[in-house]
């Protein structure tokens, strides 16, 4: 690799591999230390191609979640098995690997500029401005779509589809618009524990020994053909268990496992 090689988008990827290194040595105890991340299926992850891959996830905090990610992916790439013990994994990380990150978030700052510089695709949000709903949408700015193209025909991309860190608000369709154009092989992801490790920006950690769960599931079924719009979505809001079926009553059995876990996660005071 030419010390001055980049990629699509312009970033200088020697300098992208170091920010991925030292950043990944700085966070590499919130996950594995501090707190426990639990991972099941990264099996999964080395039988993807190199290119065309979406991974879709519920969304806890704004950079938390994607900080995990690329931990449980360069560590299931180097052969680690539901671990991200041992960090030598980021000596040579996946240098394709993009997220869909909200650009006035990735602009607040010099730590969000740098954490883009690692892999962000800036979108402006047409349904929020500034952390509020706006009743007016905008026009949807054709360059978000076209670089969200550019990325998954040079590697990965992580997104957010519910475009907010608010449990059980709705798919965007944008997501759905994006897998049916585009085809790409949909990796859904879902997480826990991420709200209550960390503050909501995913930078300051509010406690410790924290159960943080991270959840590898199969390839989605979606027909590229035939799949409607709206049935894509709802394929979407099951396989991220955030579509609103999952508010109903829970199984007697489903509720003591969950209170189980929620004793491993409980907060002390």
């Amino acid at each position: 690799m030419g010390l001055f090689k980049r990629n699509p988008f312009g970033h200088i990827l020697f300098i992208k591999k170091w920010l991925i290194r030292i950043l990944g040595a700085m966070t590499h105890r919130r996950y594995r230390g501090f707190n426990e991340l639990q991972i099941e299926g990264s099996e999964i992850i080395k039988t993807l191609p190199d290119t065309n891959v979406l991974f879709i996830s519920n969304h806890q905090t704004y950079f938390a979640d994607v900080v995990a990610m690329f931990h449980v992916f360069n560590a299931s790439l180097s052969g680690r098995q539901d671990t991200i013990k041992n960090i030598g994994y980021l000596w040579q990380p996946k240098m394709n690997l993009y997220y869909v990150a909200a650009k006035e978030t990735m602009q607040a700052g010099l730590l969000p500029r740098i954490l883009a510089y690692v892999g962000a695709i800036t979108v402006e949000r047409t349904w929020r401005a500034k952390g509020v709903d706006v009743t007016e949408k905008r026009e949807i700015n054709p360059n978000d779509t076209e670089n969200i193209k550019i990325a998954l025909e040079d590697g990965w991309v992580i997104t957010f589809p519910q475009g907010t860190t608010k449990s059980f608000k709705p798919v965007r369709k944008g997501t759905a618009h994006i897998i049916k154009q585009h085809r790409p092989i949909v990796i859904p992801i879902v997480i826990d524990g991420f709200r209550r490790s960390f503050d909501k920006k995913g930078l300051r950690m509010k406690k410790k020994g924290i159960l943080q769960s991270f959840i590898i599931k199969e390839p989605l079924d979606i027909d590229y053909d035939n799949d409607t719009i709206d049935e894509i979505v709802e394929k979407v809001e099951f396989a991220i268990e955030q579509h609103p079926s999952f508010l109903k009553v829970i199984p007697a059995e489903e509720l003591k496992v969950q209170e189980e876990l929620n004793q491993m996660r409980r907060w002390d005071y």
